[in-house]
């Protein structure tokens, strides 16, 4: 078993490498075919895909009047290293999920590998819906508002490059997983490890637990901005509920329509 797990994490390490290593050496840029222009791949160390997206990330998320600087030797090269890591650790996900189920399956009983199974597709829209959420909402306003927090006493605001790319990339990342909640409630129920109204009946400790995390991911202490980070977990947890009651109707629907 453990010689199968080392394969498996090798396996894993080797793709999430490659992936490292091409954010960091190729950049993308487009050239005009026929009137198209197509995007392609070169080799530029300088302009690599983790610049682009940094530039990316400095233009459509830092408020106006607000630099991004380097106060350290070394910074620069740091935030695109851990750029092009997070990078290659979204991409490998799928690789990662499918490692992880072959590795289980042995174990698991057929309706719950039928289960699992199903759970990919959504899994990965709800990932890329999440991120989208957070890209457009969450982190504009978190930033907005923590900036206003030096405009109120007329002081220069400046954010240090390390410290924007990982609070983004790791707000990114964060509500890619926790846009997975309903589908995790609605497997976990669906497996049978729980009753359907586990969910419901210990809405108020679970809650509390979602604050507690909107709390601990929070990147100031005011205790208000948790709140950007708070009821959207919340909400997901609901619609938690909502799909595993509408699951549960199923049944009931099929038999009255025949």
């Amino acid at each position: 078993m453990l010689s199968e797990i080392r394969f498996r994490v090798v396996r894993i390490f080797i793709a999430m490498g490659l992936l490292t290593f091409v954010c960091m050496s190729l950049g993308v840029s487009l050239i005009n075919l026929n009137g198209y222009e197509m995007p392609t791949l070169h080799i530029d160390t300088f302009n690599n895909l983790s610049v682009q997206i940094i530039s990316l990330l400095k233009n459509d998320l830092i408020p106006n009047n607000v630099n991004l600087v380097q106060t350290a030797p070394g910074q620069s090269f740091y935030a695109q290293l851990y750029v092009a890591l997070i990078v290659g650790l979204v991409c490998a996900l799928p690789l990662i999920y499918r490692e992880f189920i072959a590795f289980i399956n042995p174990a698991l009983y057929h309706h719950e590998n039928k289960v699992i199974k199903k759970t990919l597709i959504p899994m990965i829209l709800l990932f890329i819906l999440g991120c989208v959420f957070s890209y457009n909402i969450v982190i504009p306003y978190t930033l907005e508002f923590l900036y206003k927090y030096g405009q109120s006493i007329e002081i220069t605001s400046f954010f240090e490059i390390t410290s924007f790319v990982t609070f983004t990339l790791n707000m990114l990342v964060v509500f890619g997983f926790s846009f997975q909640i309903p589908i995790i409630m609605w497997a976990i129920t669906k497996s049978g490890l729980v009753e359907r109204a586990f969910w419901k009946n210990n809405i108020g400790y679970i809650v509390i637990f979602l604050i507690i995390i909107g709390a601990l991911l929070t990147p100031d202490g005011s205790g208000i901005t948790m709140w950007f980070i708070t009821i959207p977990l919340i909400v997901l947890y609901i619609a938690g509920l909502a799909v595993i009651r509408f699951d549960s109707m199923l049944p009931i629907i099929d038999q009255n329509q025949r």
